[in-house]
């Protein structure tokens, strides 16, 4: 039980951040191990009390990883993050490359979509006509 002004902050397990994100166990602490998010705030026995700071950045990393930021990419925003205000620069830098790197992941798939759309309309054509052409 947690005392003081803790007692009205919004606490979860990990079983139910896991939940609530739609993430494995395993996951949430790789993610902590490697540094994607800061250290959990624990329990007096040791386990794992995510308070609301926690949650947000759990939040952030699902985010990002959903958009396809690479683990390593987040270790070393979270680096950053931790030294200061003086690194503000080098973690826009940071997620403009992200960004920069997700385009071009969806320039791929814009290109397949439009193979797929294609070939959809050649079948549908022939479902119309019963000739199958590939103009």
């Amino acid at each position: 039980m947690h005392q003081g002004a803790k007692e009205n902050k919004k606490t979860m397990t990990i079983k139910e951040v896991c939940a609530q994100y739609n993430l494995k166990p395993d996951t949430l602490r790789y993610y902590e191990r490697v540094g994607v998010i800061p250290e959990v705030t624990r329990t007096a026995g040791g386990i794992r009390d995510y308070q609301e700071d926690d949650i947000r950045w759990v939040e952030k990393a699902v985010c990002m990883r959903n958009a396809g930021v690479p683990v390593e990419m987040l270790v070393e925003y979270m680096r950053l993050f931790q030294q200061g205000d003086e690194t503000i620069e080098a973690r826009a830098n940071l997620l403009k490359e992200a960004r920069t790197q997700i385009l071009e992941v969806r320039k791929k798939y814009d290109a397949a979509l439009e193979r797929l759309d294609y070939k959809i309309s050649r079948y549908e054509k022939a479902m119309e006509t019963g000739v199958l052409t590939w103009e």
